[in-house]
């Protein structure tokens, strides 16, 4: 049994990552904003203001699911729509991952999993904030697989349009929905299982040769045109 730490646990991927773990067997600690009742236990805090809990022992994994859609053209950003942005998903990983790294030092293989976006690699309009900030994680990630290896693994996946509460408003309609999903080569949007079950993947022992990359589950936007 792995102790895996999901951050953003209460809904979306982070979820149905710790749904996943859960029924695996193994002893999943949820930290999110929002109350959920399906982790082994649970930390209700923000990670970008809250002080972060001690945990005793080794934390064999960790994901960081918090991030935000903020699509704006570049003249309705504002500076702080930027550092907001770079917050969430920069910072608060940083935050965690300086916090909990000495637990992740005592475990045999640990694993940590963030998230970027498809819009890092693909140009793609209005995605000016959000885009920078997964760029700076992408980056992140990176760096810490070399600094950390061979003791702790890291990788990133960058997901094109999930279906999570998180999006619900670019899928609110049905011409939305088959919109979104006509854009992508499989003719769909993805879901949330789909990429937990990749992070899954990613935290056990059959990935213990992946680390430092950033890995496309985007129904084929980012790489195939058709």
């Amino acid at each position: 049994m792995k102790t895996i730490l999901v951050v953003g646990c209460s809904q979306g991927i982070g979820r149905a990552v710790a749904v996943q773990q859960m029924n695996a067997g193994n002893n999943v600690l949820g930290i999110s904003r929002g109350e959920t009742d399906v982790v082994s236990h649970h930390f209700a805090l923000d990670v970008l203001s809250d002080v972060l809990p001690a945990i005793d022992g080794p934390i064999d994994g960790i994901v960081y699911c918090p991030g935000s859609i903020n699509l704006k053209p570049l003249r309705g950003l504002k500076a702080d729509d930027f550092r907001r942005d770079f917050e969430i998903n920069v910072m608060g990983a940083v935050r965690v991952l300086q916090h909990f790294f000495p637990n992740l030092q005592k475990s045999a293989g640990a694993s940590v999993v963030l998230f970027s976006t498809v819009a890092v690699q693909t140009g793609m309009p209005y995605h000016a904030s959000v885009a920078a900030a997964k760029g700076a994680v992408e980056g992140l990630a990176r760096s810490l697989a070399a600094e950390w290896a061979p003791k702790v693994r890291v990788n990133c996946i960058a997901p094109s349009l999930t279906d999570t509460p998180l999006a619900a408003r670019l899928l609110d309609t049905d011409v939305k929905r088959q919109s979104a999903a006509d854009r992508h080569p499989l003719k769909q949007v993805g879901n949330a299982a789909d990429i937990a079950a990749m992070v899954s993947f990613l935290l056990g022992d059959n990935a213990a040769f992946i680390t430092g990359q950033v890995l496309h589950l985007d129904g084929g936007i980012s790489s195939v045109k058709i």
